[in-house]
């Protein structure tokens, strides 16, 4: 009488299967896609930073590039030292916002096109990297924090202007014809250096006063457009850490293929990027120790059988498998040769007592139940085989 076929279970995911699993995963990563797109695409063309005259967020100086134009003042932005050093005249402001991140090359060049104008230079915030170079006589000393201050001095912008928020770097000059204002602690905050007939370098401790929050405040209006208004063109330099020096970009015209991407899709697939790493962080499997728990309905033992190997062969989990084959069976044959259940995985008390009942023939007794891990499945289903031959023997002698 023939036996029935038994179907086979496929252990590999079908393709419904694997959607199943995906789709959440894949859905999500598009919205944040699109998302993204759609932010960068509304955002591309504004300007955001710190000091920038095209940003109106609280940091930025819009307003007050808006008054100077209403005034009649040209202002023209840059953020290359070569655009800098070539729009300075005599009817120029040059405004640095960040003196402290040219490097010492850049100080150097921007320091001959200060000596070789009759331009106003303005800096903000130049520090004890910058101080040496572009203004020689000058150091610094603590910060001090942004506060109301009065002008304490005779500048005519300063006197007119009043209390103006100021701080930041205090100076300490050696330079006897320069004008200080704004003390705080006993050190100004404002020095004004004359130069060569017009020329002149005008320093701030701190920018705050010319951004778009503190404008309206004190007499910080009146002052910066005082100082960066006596001429009829402005010049306002963004330095930044990817600024081509002078010597470099007559060297390199070449234009990178991220100098042609706006600095919004940039901000655009960096924020992508971290969410990527939030959501993958989100869903990755938590692995922790096992921890047995009670069924909530009866599994057929057939069905919890073939999970299991389902969960191992997809783990390639062979050696885990042999070791619970062998495991379970010395704890069956313990008892059939007289060997203490708890003694049962110790090699030296479980194989004399099956030698003695079961002589070792085709097969090593060790190898078969302390062995190494098989090789590839064929093997792991040959241990299985023989472990139920061993048991069988034992049970029958």
């Amino acid at each position: 009488m023939s036996r029935p076929a038994t179907s086979a279970t496929s252990t590999s995911l079908t393709p419904r299967q694997i959607w199943a699993r995906a789709r959440g995963a894949l859905l999500l990563g598009a919205l944040i896609l699109i998302g993204g797109i759609v932010l960068a695409t509304m955002h591309s063309s504004e300007h955001h930073g710190r000091l920038d005259p095209r940003s109106a967020d609280p940091y930025g100086s819009r307003a007050l590039a808006e008054l100077l134009k209403a005034q009649g003042v040209s202002v023209e932005v840059t953020t290359t030292l070569a655009g800098a050093t070539a729009a300075t005249g005599a009817d120029t402001t040059l405004l640095v916002t960040a003196p402290d991140l040219l490097s010492d090359a850049q100080q150097s060049t921007l320091y001959g096109a200060m000596k070789g104008s009759a331009a106003r230079t303005v800096l903000l915030g130049a520090g004890t990297p910058s101080l040496g170079t572009l203004v020689p006589g000058l150091t610094t000393s603590d910060d001090a924090p942004v506060a109301a201050l009065e002008p304490a001095c005779t500048l005519t912008a300063a006197t007119r202007a009043g209390s103006v928020d100021l701080g930041g770097e205090r100076y300490v000059t050696d330079h006897t014809t320069a004008d200080s204002c704004y003390y705080a602690d006993g050190l100004p905050t404002l020095v004004r250096v004359p130069g060569q007939g017009t020329a002149d370098t005008v320093l701030l401790g701190s920018p705050e006063l010319l951004s778009n929050e503190r404008l309206d405040q004190q007499g910080n209006a009146s002052l910066a457009m005082q100082l960066l208004g006596s001429r009829p063109h402005l010049v306002w330099y963004l330095p930044s850490l990817t600024d081509v020096p002078a010597d470099a970009e007559s060297e390199d015209t070449g234009t990178g293929f991220l100098d042609l991407i706006p600095s919004g899709w940039l901000w655009g697939t960096l924020q992508l990027a971290v969410a990527a790493l939030l959501a993958a962080v989100w869903r990755a499997r938590r692995l922790g120790p096992l921890v047995a728990e009670r069924l909530p309905v009866a599994v057929r033992a057939s069905e919890a059988t073939e999970g299991r190997a389902r969960l191992y062969r997809k783990a390639d989990a062979r050696d885990r498998a042999a070791t619970v084959l062998r495991t379970a069976t010395r704890s069956r044959l313990a008892p059939l040769l007289g060997v203490p259940v708890q003694d049962a995985h110790a090699a030296e008390l479980l194989l004399p007592a099956l030698s003695a009942r079961v002589p070792a023939t085709t097969v090593d007794h060790r190898d078969l139940l302390f062995g190494a891990a098989p090789a590839d499945d064929a093997a792991l289903i040959r241990l299985a085989d023989q472990l139920d031959a061993l048991e069988r023997e034992v049970r029958t002698s």
